[in-house]
């Protein structure tokens, strides 16, 4: 007897091939098989919003594949991915292959090994015709609002434009954002650091200035700093309170999409879509040598922080092995209770937590079958799970407040008692103002001795700009889309020109700015947070049951098309404000302008489509000596577009640097000044690795 199982990828197939045996033959469909036509919009609207589907071009061999295993089975299961769309393929596969919806045809497995999958084969079940639904409502959603929106942009504004629910959104918040720093006033403001010591104590250690008279103090100047030293002078400083408490510090919670998109990207530098392709690669499978093939994590698509008792089990009894009982939490679960907490937002709750299928594939043993980024991946994916699941590190925590005159200072000292789950991450245990130190022994009334006062300049700083990392995160946060639409939608915005990526930053383009104003005066809930997220709401209650998608769509598509027809009206040709370059065309005498690619800025004949002359920008030049030759320094870029600063004068001088110097010289060497990110905040820093200055300067925040 032969089962035929389909599956959405040739990995994915030739993985559950090698541990299926011969009883089962594995095909698989190559994602999508059907989906609406590309030349119109594919949905007709007087009929209650029904898709016209089309079988995808380039599919025919495919399906042709199937239909022929079909004809040699005894029975059929369709085994695509566990989420809306997985069974959105599975309910246009029943169609093509001629297979009763109602049959018990459907298997789902949120890991591919083999008793994960071997048990599911044995659980069949018919199409859930909610998530069908769900699926159906959200992609004639957004066909609605694309097909009908784009041809407008094209019309208005410029041809090639796109728009799109959550998108437009995305692109509204990297333009809010840039608004607020532009807005930004930066302000300065003092911090006044007392060095203190006791008796027979040969180090000091600090206390910050936190009070004056009982009120927060606030310090704007130099001169009110001046004044408050000046009222220090002769006083005494004398330890008016001594507070010592525990304080547990939880693991941090198994990794959902979003966060692994974001911590991929704060850790090893990779973009979103670059996390989503290895993952990917993980979860279908990798070959294990002798063990044979074996899906490495979970499934990758989820909100959902959830750990199963299976793998929960089994996490315990490694960390018993590996670090002792006592870095299992009670009863062998999890320090946090850990993975049953949940983010704040909206949660579909339909899978576990990313994490690896076995806790007993350390790194170290899985390392050489991967790639170098796959490994790195994956480290991280094992390392945050066997963390989620140990107990907290417990912290003694000491404050001491110290008076002198009508002041207070404060200092705040730490030390680790129990590591916990600290024994695996190697993590820095950081607070606000405090020493990762012991404070000495101090006592109610004991006199200190000041060995001198230290104040500090600070500017405050604008806010960051979005970087993928963050834009997914608010993404999350607002309810927008879904695990599954973070990576599209950031590549989506970027190539259409609406965002550039700039040192790992996302900057709006004017084409950005144009088109969210646009949006923003005519489609107000296209472009509105709110109305995006209560409508990623309505699709969830459609997959639960308790909404009718068509009905849902009627309440979209009337006021849509009101405000589709209202902006046919009134809208005029936009013009998109362009920068005017110095540069004149070769071929037709018009004066250049500054146009934005995927890969930055190039210059453009602003005569197209009949003059479609482009080229590079000329070298831009900073003002700023080079440091070897005395010749100006200048932007270039490198062969993969990064932006780096070389010598003019290159070959003769081959002096480079990935950061932008800065007009002036160091204070302390008369070195090279350029902007540097430092920790959360960018500084203007000598180059010289020697000298160490540094000052605060005006500019994005890391995150």
């Amino acid at each position: 007897m032969k089962t035929l199982v389909i599956v959405e990828s040739p990995a994915k197939a030739r993985t559950l091939s090698k541990f299926l045996g011969k009883r089962y033959v594995v095909k698989p469909s190559m994602g999508h098989v059907r989906d609406l036509p590309k030349s119109e919009i594919g949905v007709d609207v007087a009929s209650g919003f029904t898709p016209k589907y089309i079988t995808i071009r380039g599919k025919g061999e495919a399906i042709r594949e199937l239909k022929s295993a079909l004809s040699k089975s005894d029975t059929v299961l369709l085994a695509s991915d566990p989420d809306r769309e997985g069974e959105a393929i599975a309910w246009h596969l029943t169609n093509l292959l001629n297979i009763p919806a109602e049959a018990p045809c459907r298997v789902e497995f949120n890991e591919i090994t083999k008793a994960a999958v071997t048990a599911a084969l044995q659980k069949p079940r018919p199409i859930d015709f909610n998530q069908v639904n769900a699926q159906q409502a959200r992609r004639v959603l957004d066909r609605l609002v694309g097909y009908n929106l784009s041809p407008l942009l094209w019309r208005k504004v410029k041809r090639g434009l796109s728009a799109g629910r959550v998108q437009s959104v995305a692109v509204r918040l990297i333009c809010d954002r840039e608004k607020e720093i532009e807005s930004f006033v930066q302000e300065e403001y003092w911090t006044l650091t007392a060095n203190l010591s006791k008796a027979n104590l040969q180090v000091p250690f600090e206390a910050r200035l936190t009070k004056q008279r009982n009120e927060k103090i606030s310090l704007r100047s130099e001169e009110e700093v001046a004044a408050v030293v000046g009222a220090l002078q002769e006083k005494p400083f004398i330890v008016s309170r001594v507070t010592r408490q525990e304080k547990l510090k939880k693991p941090p919670l198994p990794f959902t999409t979003s966060t692994l998109q974001q911590e991929a990207h704060r850790r090893l530098g990779f973009t979103t879509q670059r996390t989503m392709l290895l993952a990917q690669q993980l979860y279908e499978g990798v070959d294990l040598g002798r063990d044979g093939p074996a899906g490495l994590i979970t499934y990758i698509r989820t909100d959902s922080v959830r750990i199963s008792d299976t793998a929960r089990k089994e996490a315990a009894e490694y960390i018993a092995a590996t670090f002792g009982k006592e870095y299992g939490g009670a009863d062998g679960q999890a320090g946090n209770q850990g993975a049953e907490r949940r983010r704040c937002g909206r949660v579909q709750d339909a899978h576990e937590a990313i994490r690896p299928t076995s806790v007993f594939r350390s790194p170290e043993t899985v390392k050489r079958y991967l790639s170098e980024d796959q490994a790195k991946l994956y480290s991280l994916i094992w390392d945050r799970f066997v963390a989620s699941q140990m107990a907290p590190a417990v912290l003694d925590v000491t404050r001491v407040d110290i008076s002198a005159g009508d002041y207070l200072f404060r200092a705040t000292g730490m030390v680790v008692r129990f590591p916990g789950f600290l024994r695996l991450t190697g993590e820095k245990v950081e607070e606000e103002d405090s020493t990762p130190d012991a404070l000495p022994v101090l006592v109610e009334g004991e006199h200190l001795s000041l060995v001198r006062l230290v104040p500090k300049q600070h500017w405050t700083q604008p806010p960051p700009r979005y970087s993928e990392a963050s834009l997914v995160r608010a993404l999350e946060e607002n309810g927008i889309g879904r695990p599954s639409t973070y990576a599209p939608t950031v590549e989506t915005i970027i190539k259409r020109g609406y965002v550039i990526r700039k040192q790992k930053f996302l900057h709006p383009t004017e084409l950005g700015k144009t088109v969210v104003e646009l949006l923003r005066t005519y489609f107000p809930g296209i472009i509105d947070v709110e109305f995006t997220a209560e409508m990623e709401d309505k699709l969830d209650a459609v997959e639960e049951g308790s909404a009718d998608w068509v009905k849902l769509l009627k309440e979209f598509y009337e006021p849509f098309k009101a405000e589709l027809s209202k902006a046919e009206q009134e809208l005029g040709k936009i013009k998109v404000r362009e920068e005017v370059s110095d540069e004149i065309c070769e071929k037709c005498g018009r004066q250049m302008v500054v146009r934005t690619g995927r890969f930055g800025k190039f210059l453009a004949c602003p005569g197209f489509p009949e003059c479609r002359n482009t080229r590079a920008l000329p070298v831009t030049g900073t003002g700023v000596p080079c440091p070897e030759c005395g010749a100006e320094l200048v932007l270039r870029r490198s062969k993969k577009g990064r932006s780096f600063y070389g010598c003019s004068r290159y070959p003769e001088c081959t002096f480079t640097t990935w950061h932008e110097p800065v007009k002036g010289r160091c204070p302390d060497c008369n070195g090279l000044m350029v902007r540097k990110k430092m920790r959360n905040q960018e500084a203007v820093v000598c180059l010289n690795k020697k000298c160490g200055f540094k000052m605060p300067a005006r500019g994005e925040q890391v995150t």
